[in-house]
């Protein structure tokens, strides 16, 4: 399984991005599928998680009511859509796969991880 996030940028405080992360294949190893984000000071944080052809959707406090996850099963492609954004979004933000039924908050539960895509929000 190979994973490729991609999207990220530079916005202002307030503005919107769209991340995508785009997963070779489908198997067992990506059952869910979960975005993360790290900075250099802070240990990986859960941001969003989801199941393919659900309506499974599992978000991180600091995020949630303003990001939001989706899938493309025909296209096997995992969308982050982030609103109102603010200087603390600013990170590297990570797509990872988990075996598990349902997506969870934990980063040692995925298995396969993109490369990240680095969000810079300006104050």
């Amino acid at each position: 399984v190979q994973l490729q996030a991609s999207g990220g940028g530079l916005v202002q405080t307030g503005g919107s991005l769209t991340l995508s992360c785009a997963a070779s294949i489908r198997t067992s190893s990506t059952e869910s599928m979960g975005w993360f984000r790290q900075t250099p000071a802070t240990e990986r944080e859960f941001v969003a998680g989801t199941k393919w052809s659900s309506n499974v959707f599992v978000y991180g406090n600091s995020v949630r009511g303003r990001f939001t996850v989706s899938t493309d099963n025909a296209k096997n492609m995992v969308y982050l859509q982030m609103n109102s954004l603010k200087p603390e979004d600013t990170a590297i933000y990570y797509c990872a796969s988990s075996r598990l039924n349902i997506p969870t908050t934990s980063p040692s539960d995925y298995e396969y991880w993109g490369q990240g895509t680095q969000v810079t929000v300006s104050s």
